[in-house]
């Protein structure tokens, strides 16, 4: 295909995934569970960093997650006790553990009570042309209380060349304005324009097909080859493709 009508072809899977459908089997579902923003941010940037393997585990375990919580991501994580966090010990998605869940809840406290929120933690480091740099700061202030070295592996640090698929995926839920409702563009001060595509086994295999990615390994440098094919389509937009891929990969086996 050239390149018009492999727009074109994008475009049209683009309008048949981005829909309310896709919410029901997909973890974007658990941040909509909420209304207000910082119930909706941390329960999208929890579920979105568990958010590896099979997709009925991830959203069983989301929804778990919540749970534990009361459902009040936001108040549990501010005024939560010692005897809270030990009710957290049953949980575990594959190498996800408890200790790893408990350091999460103490650092996103961290960071609302002395960094202004996520958004804000995100935003002040923001590069125009991508949030790699962004998602590399926002890494260094989510591990600056102690932690154990293992629950570093669960936040992609791009700088070493990490695709960072989760926080990418999370920072779409976030940011991206989308007038089908899926995503929930709560965050009004990142641009869509600097988003880049989660990309994962699925979404890469299909660029690769599509010939817009022609980098073997899923890692930080497919990712900016795939970025630059995909602001091509849409400058200001581009994340919009992750639907396309997604779902020709995962619905389609394309």
């Amino acid at each position: 295909m050239n390149h018009t009508d492999l727009k074109s072809f994008l475009d049209e899977k683009v309008i048949q995934y981005n829909t309310l459908e896709f919410i029901e089997s997909d973890p974007i579902q658990i941040p909509h569970l909420f209304s207000q923003k910082e119930d909706i941010e941390i329960a999208g940037f929890l579920s979105a960093t568990i958010a590896w393997g099979n997709r009925t585990m991830i959203i069983r375990n989301s929804h778990k997650m919540m749970d534990l919580m009361g459902n009040a991501p936001y108040d549990f994580v501010m005024s939560h006790t010692e005897e809270d966090l030990e009710k957290l010990e049953t949980f575990v998605h594959r190498t996800f553990n408890a200790q790893d869940f408990t350091f999460f809840i103490k650092s996103l406290k961290n960071i609302y009570q002395n960094h202004n929120g996520l958004e804000y933690v995100f935003t002040k480091n923001e590069h125009l042309e991508n949030m790699q740099l962004s998602i590399s700061e926002f890494k260094k202030t989510f591990f600056e209380i102690p932690h154990q070295y293992r629950t570093q592996k669960h936040v992609s640090d791009p700088m070493n060349n990490s695709a960072a698929k989760r926080i990418n995926m999370f920072l779409r839920w976030m940011v991206r304005q989308d007038n089908k409702g899926v995503d929930l563009g709560i965050w009004k001060s990142i641009s869509a324009s600097s988003l880049s595509c989660p990309l994962d086994v699925h979404s890469g295999n299909v660029a690769r097909k599509l010939g817009l990615l022609s980098r073997k390994q899923n890692d930080g440098k497919a990712l900016a080859e795939l970025d630059i094919k995909l602001r091509e389509f849409d400058r200001m937009d581009p994340v919009k493709y992750d639907f396309a891929l997604f779902g020709l990969g995962v619905f389609e086996g394309f």
